[in-house]
């Protein structure tokens, strides 16, 4: 596993010093997709409004990778301003166990991940459904659909796995996943 880990930071540095972004255009990412590793956490994901996709193995021999939550940080970013800010680890370790449920890690398309507070002030005021205090501002909180995959059923599966609160909205084509305390609407 330490040949595992050394292969994912050395190439990591080398993508840097070639200066190949981590995260870029969808039409850049080869289609077919490895799969992860025994013990090693994965999540394929596709930003909605930058057009972004990463496939992240975030999580390896037991601990997170620093590299690899950075990317995804800056994908999930507010993409009203682009303002970045860390996503809780306990997000991704949920949305893994949840796309894992739909087979071999699919991509995950994004709708709202981080919201800074003045975006969310803005929607708050101007959308119904968005909470003053939301957990999106904590990076605690995503917006998500599987493409190809029945919406009720990724809320049931988001509901079944009780790692926090779960909203189903249908008509917005989406389901939000919260690491807060276990409840759904």
């Amino acid at each position: 596993m330490n040949q595992r880990r050394s292969f994912l930071k050395s190439s990591a540095v080398m993508a840097s010093v070639l200066g190949a972004p981590a995260v870029v255009k969808a039409k850049s990412i080869p289609t077919a997709a490895a799969a992860a590793a025994p013990g090693e956490r994965i999540l394929r994901l596709y930003n909605t409004h930058t057009g972004e996709t990463t496939r992240s193995v975030f999580w390896a021999e037991g601990q997170f990778i620093p590299d690899a939550l950075q990317d995804i940080n800056k994908l999930l970013r507010d993409h009203r301003n682009n303002k970045v800010a860390a996503i809780d680890p306990q997000l991704l370790m949920l949305l893994d166990r949840i796309s894992a449920k739909f087979g071999d890690h699919p991509t995950i398309h994004v709708i709202s991940g981080y919201r800074s507070p003045e975006t969310n002030a803005k929607l708050h005021e101007n959308t119904t459904g968005v909470a003053k205090h939301s957990l999106h501002m904590d990076g605690k909180a995503i917006d998500v659909r599987i493409p190809g995959q029945d919406l009720a059923k990724l809320h049931r599966v988001a509901m079944a796995a009780k790692g926090g609160g779960v909203g189903y909205y249908p008509d917005s084509q989406f389901v939000h996943m919260d690491v807060g305390r276990v409840r759904y609407w």
